[in-house]
């Protein structure tokens, strides 16, 4: 998971892109955590892809596993030791979801940002 979010604060900063970065960072080591046990069979990898469009930034979290994915799934209740991690990134992002590959599955969450130009014209103001 340390990997992950070393590359997610990598790329956002490069971008010049960090209003954003530490829901971003989050929700990577959330669906990264649920990538290796839940989807990536023993001795299978999970990717990591971040894309930019203007001001919006899609994080995907793809695995190699052939269970149905889903971000629906219901919360945990108030003893479980797991189970709230999809919780916290579908209340973190802007928009989640998640879709079945031809290998694997990949879960995404969207986040719309600030510009960096427009996040430096609103500071001078």
């Amino acid at each position: 998971m340390r990997d992950a979010r070393v590359f997610v604060r990598q790329v956002l900063a490069d971008w010049g892109h960090t209003d954003r970065m530490d829901d971003i960072t989050l929700c990577v080591s959330e669906l990264a955590t649920n990538a290796l046990p839940h989807g990536a069979p023993p001795g299978r990898e999970y990717c990591v892809s971040l894309t930019l469009d203007g001001s919006v930034i899609r994080l995907a979290v793809r695995d190699s596993g052939d269970r149905q994915v889903s971000v629906d799934s219901p919360e945990a209740g108030l003893e479980a030791c797991s189970g709230r991690g999809l919780h916290l990134v579908r209340e973190v992002a802007d928009e989640t979801g998640g879709t079945q590959d031809v290998v694997g599955n990949s879960v995404w969450a969207v986040f719309k940002t600030v510009s960096p130009s427009a996040y430096t014209e609103e500071a001078r103001h």
